[in-house]
């Protein structure tokens, strides 16, 4: 079983930053693109069936038809998507969206465009260790896209230390 992170993006240019920012990632866990939500919807049938895990979603606001902030809330109620970290990447959610996001779709950071790519990796990290964390998972073939420090922790607190 793989971790993954979806990016839900309509921008070509912006899929492509977001991708070659999160590259770190990539040999460690799987990582997704998606132009809308259908697609993303679509994506998200692909890692359930592989037996993989939808551990992050990256989604932008301004999406063509069903808007970033909608999609997030609908995950709220996809059981194979429910537990996932979401962080909304935008430049133009307004204070409502925003608000909207943060109550109905629990959503769990928001980055505004133009992003930092050391802080985007950072905030990344702490996502999929917090997500490995509240499912209780085993960290260790997770490790290197973890906290390892925050890892450590949660496998001595397990007592496997």
């Amino acid at each position: 079983m793989r971790l993954a992170l979806l990016i839900l993006e309509d921008e070509r240019a912006v899929r492509e930053a977001l991708r070659r920012d999160l590259a770190p990632f990539a040999s460690h866990i799987r990582l997704e693109e998606a132009e809308d939500v259908e697609t993303a919807r679509d994506v998200i049938t692909e890692i359930d069936a592989d037996g993989d895990q939808l551990a992050l979603v990256l989604a932008d606001h301004r999406l063509p038809g069903t808007s970033g902030v909608d999609f997030l809330i609908s995950l709220r109620t996809d059981e194979r998507a429910s537990m996932a970290r979401t962080i909304l990447v935008t430049g133009q959610a307004d204070q409502e969206d925003t608000i909207r996001a943060i109550n109905e779709a629990q959503l769990d950071r928001y980055v505004a465009k133009p992003w930092q790519p050391e802080l985007l990796c950072q905030m990344v990290r702490e996502q999929l260790t917090d997500y490995v964390v509240s499912r209780r998972l085993d960290p260790l073939p997770h490790l290197p896209a973890l906290d390892a420090a925050a890892a450590m922790t949660l496998l001595q607190d397990r007592g496997d230390f």
